[in-house]
Order: C-alpha cells, then sequence, then structure tokens
C-alpha cells in the first residue's frame, strides 16, 4: 500500500469529519463558550445582581458594589482514533472514510457532551425536583415542568436562555399526556414528529443511552437537567482537530480527532436537577 496520501484526500476526510462532528454534539451551542484556552484550568466570572438607591439631592451617589464570582474549570485531552487500510482507493472498491470520519466526529461530539452533563452533575444547586413531585415516584409530568419552570421564575432566569436536556424515556412519559400533544395546550403538533422542542418556556435537548455515560441513573432514577444558557460554560484548549498519519508497524493509517475541552459550573442557582423514576 501507498504511504502517500494525498492532500486532498486529507482536507476530505478532515471535512467529512467536521461536517459530521458539526450535526453529532447537542449540547455546545446551549452553554457559554470560551474558546483559546492556554493552561490547564480556566475562570468564567458571574457578576452579582445590582440594586437602584433612591436620588438624594446634593449627596453622593451610592455605588451598587456589584462584586464577581469565578467559576473555575479544568481543560482534559481526548482523543478519537481509528485504523484504516482502506485510504488507497485503488485497493478497493469501498470508501471507508466516511465511516472512519462518522465514527470518529461521533466519539468527539459525544465526549464534548459528556463533559458538560458531568459538570451539570457537580451543580448541587438547591430546590432540586424530587422524584416524587406530581405523585410517588414518577416520570415525566406536568407537575415536575411547573415546579422546574417556577423555580427559574423565582430566580429571574431569562426566558430566552431556558433549558431542558432530558432522556428519551422522559420524552415518552411526557408525549403521553395531554397538555403536551393536545392543540388545547401546545401549539405544536408533537405527536406527529415524536419530538418536544419548545414547552412551558424551555428549549429540550434529548441526549440518548451512551456508553460515556450520558445522563446519571442511579436506582431507577433519571437525573434530567433544567438550566440557563449562561450558567454551564465550554472551555476550549484545542477545537476538534484532525490527524492522518501513515505507521509503517502497521501498514495503515493512523487517523486521530482530538480536542482538549472542559466543562464549568458558572452559576448554580440556574441549574435545576429534574428527577424521574424510569423503572
Amino acid at each position: 500500500m501507498s504511504q502517500q496520501l494525498t492532500a486532498i484526500a486529507t482536507i476530505e476526510f478532515e471535512s467529512q469529519i467536521k461536517a459530521a462532528y458539526q450535526m453529532g454534539r447537542t449540547l455546545r451551542p446551549y452553554v457559554r463558550n470560551k474558546p483559546g484556552i492556554v493552561g490547564g484550568t480556566f475562570n468564567m466570572r458571574r457578576s452579582t445582581r445590582g440594586a437602584a438607591t433612591p436620588r438624594v439631592p446634593q449627596t453622593d451617589v451610592r455605588p451598587m458594589n456589584t462584586t464577581y464570582g469565578n467559576g473555575q474549570g479544568t481543560i482534559s485531552d481526548w482523543n478519537a482514533a481509528e485504523y484504516t487500510d482502506v485510504f488507497d482507493q485503488q485497493k478497493t472498491n469501498i470508501d471507508e472514510r466516511p465511516v472512519v470520519a462518522a465514527n470518529i466526529a461521533g466519539a468527539i461530539g459525544r465526549r464534548e457532551d459528556q463533559l458538560l452533563l458531568d459538570i451539570l452533575d457537580t451543580a448541587n444547586g438547591s430546590a432540586n425536583v424530587d422524584v416524587n413531585v406530581g405523585g410517588a415516584a414518577t416520570g415525566a409530568n406536568m407537575a415536575k415542568l411547573l415546579r422546574a419552570k417556577r423555580i427559574m421564575d423565582e430566580r429571574a432566569v431569562p426566558q430566552a436562555q431556558r433549558r431542558f436536556a432530558h432522556s428519551p424515556r422522559f420524552l415518552e412519559d411526557l408525549l403521553g399526556t395531554t397538555q403536551a400533544t393536545s392543540s388545547d395546550f401546545n401549539a405544536v403538533q408533537s405527536l406527529m414528529r415524536g419530538e418536544l422542542k419548545q414547552f412551558v418556556g424551555f428549549e429540550y435537548l434529548m441526549i440518548e443511552t451512551r456508553a460515556e455515560g450520558g445522563l446519571p441513573l442511579a436506582s431507577n432514577v433519571r437525573t434530567n437537567y433544567a438550566f440557563d444558557q449562561a450558567a454551564v460554560g465550554l472551555g476550549i484548549g484545542i477545537d476538534e482537530r484532525t490527524e492522518v498519519n501513515y505507521i509503517p508497524e502497521k501498514t495503515s493509517w493512523l487517523a486521530n480527532g482530538l480536542f482538549a475541552a472542559g466543562g464549568v459550573v458558572i452559576d448554580p442557582e440556574g441549574i435545576i436537577e429534574v428527577a424521574t423514576q424510569e423503572a
């Protein structure tokens, strides 16, 4: 097999991985991003709310004394590599590049999501939604959604930035409720498409069962997350990048997708755990 992989083939392969990666990741567009991190840790700042004070004529103004806190994250390094013999198209009628590209891109996208899911699990915010809201040991229901909405309303979380990461079983349970599927309650005909995009003020992001871990499941209790987009961050040290090298010892090409990133909780008050039973 030739040890020369043309520049055109390399560029094509990298573009295939990038395209598949863009389609495969779920959470990055819905959190704060901080690219170009140098070093092993990074900070994302949050400020306290200010309060207006009465104006008294001929006296100095009183500053609001806004303070800042830091959410600190840690960068971790990841590879998604695969050997392949089928870059030499003269030797086979099978084009393995799209398959390898899709596998590498999927692995990168899922791992990036998992960095964010793992950091959501560390928030441990107050007033989480218990599994018994809406009935003893129940799955997804309106009572749980309304409780999460009320907590966010009380905390003045911006309406336009509310997201909800949930499991497939959560969606199944919710699509079984009249409020989610009836046009009397929801203008979007969810059952026709089998999905839920906007409901009760949240945008929904389904996280399927994943080898990387996915959403936490313990004793048949799934932890889903309602979160404010500004409350969670992704620090990016090395954005997804591809290398293709010939390894003589393997007489194969090694295609490797790599990235370095880390998740961070910026404001735990903007993260709510919603527990559902998945017996």
